[in-house]
């Protein structure tokens, strides 16, 4: 009898065929009220689950009798609760590597679309209000040669920090838990404070990973320590940011513009007064949004999900103590 794996969300035909050669696969194109029993049903005699965004939580897992593989199909893996899985000898998995330049792409295009007004600017014409030679205060801000700080220099950090110094000689600041020697020196980046950081950086990218330390790690006392013409930028995880100090920051016009891809709430609430802002660009949390990408990220997971299934340690663990007692 073959183990039986969890995909929980909707993926790509590519990812099932590779996982269907050696399990019984459960699909759910999502899990919610009207086949949650469903999933529970199945997730008893699970050996695995597949997907991005559950909460992967004490409760949950004490319906998975048999669970021994999360593959998390995400770089981020706030939804998993490492400690609970670690100490249940269940490996969990994510993503890395294979999004980062996509999501930089992302994220770049986010930056310069917030100094250059791409939104406002879009909805002017199409408006019929593009009468004639665009005044002052239409004008957008120069991204090139201006001072870029990245909050989290992980490889999407890494990535962002090679467009802006290679295409516009930015000058790269960076804040991490630990020195990137590697982009200090490809990038000739240099580590900051946060505090130091955001005091002297004209674009603010936060990349940090959502955790117990870092959640709201940017506030009111932080968007105050930054620059009148400066410009946020949020490619991580909404809750990473205090969204009414954003606001009042931004209405205040504290802060010159917002670009925004992730939210505390997702999909974000119409009533969000951010919406009403005409200083911020909104996306729908697209950074690795692309076919491509995201057949890549859900194969990658799949491997991963295979190679803890037959007990060797796969290549994105994130848990690396499990190994020291998994059979």
């Amino acid at each position: 009898m073959k183990p039986k794996v969890i995909v929980y969300q909707n993926t790509y035909e590519q990812v099932l065929e590779m996982l269907r050669e050696k399990y019984e696969v459960i699909y759910f194109e999502s899990v919610n009220s009207a086949n949650q029993a469903e999933f529970y049903f199945h997730l008893k005699d699970a050996q695995a689950l597949l997907g991005a965004g559950m909460k992967i939580d004490k409760e949950l897992l004490d319906q998975a009798h048999h669970l021994k593989v999360v593959s998390n199909i995400s770089v981020g893996y706030d939804n998993l609760n490492i400690p609970e899985l670690t100490k249940r000898k269940i490996m969990a998995t994510n993503t890395p590597g294979v999004l980062n330049d996509t999501v930089a792409d992302a994220i770049f295009g986010l930056m310069l679309a917030a100094a250059r007004r791409v939104s406002e600017l879009d909805q002017f014409v199409k408006n019929g209000e593009w009468k004639g030679q665009l005044k002052e205060d239409s004008f957008g801000v120069d991204v090139h040669h201006k001072t870029l700080g990245i909050i989290g220099m992980g490889g999407i950090g890494s990535a962002i920090a090679k467009r802006a110094h290679n295409g516009f000689e930015m000058k790269i600041l960076y804040h991490n838990r630990s020195p990137k020697r590697e982009a200090e020196d490809l990038y000739n980046a240099e580590y900051r404070t946060l505090e130091e950081l955001l005091k002297e950086s004209d674009f603010v990218c936060n990349m940090a990973p959502l955790t117990s330390q870092t959640e709201k790690l940017i506030g009111e006392r932080e968007f105050g320590l930054m620059k009148k013409s400066a410009i946020f930028v949020n490619g991580s995880r909404g809750a990473v940011v205090d969204e009414h100090a954003l606001y009042n920051t931004l209405q205040e016009q504290r802060i010159l513009a917002a670009g925004l891809d992730v939210y505390k709430q997702e999909p974000i609430n119409p009533d969000n007064p951010l919406l009403k802002l005409p200083n911020v660009v909104t996306l729908p949390h697209i950074g690795s949004a692309t076919l491509e990408t995201r057949i890549k990220m859900g194969l990658l997971a799949a491997n991963s999900l295979i190679e803890g299934l037959n007990g060797s340690r796969p290549a994105t663990l994130i848990n690396d103590k499990v190994m020291e007692t998994v059979e």
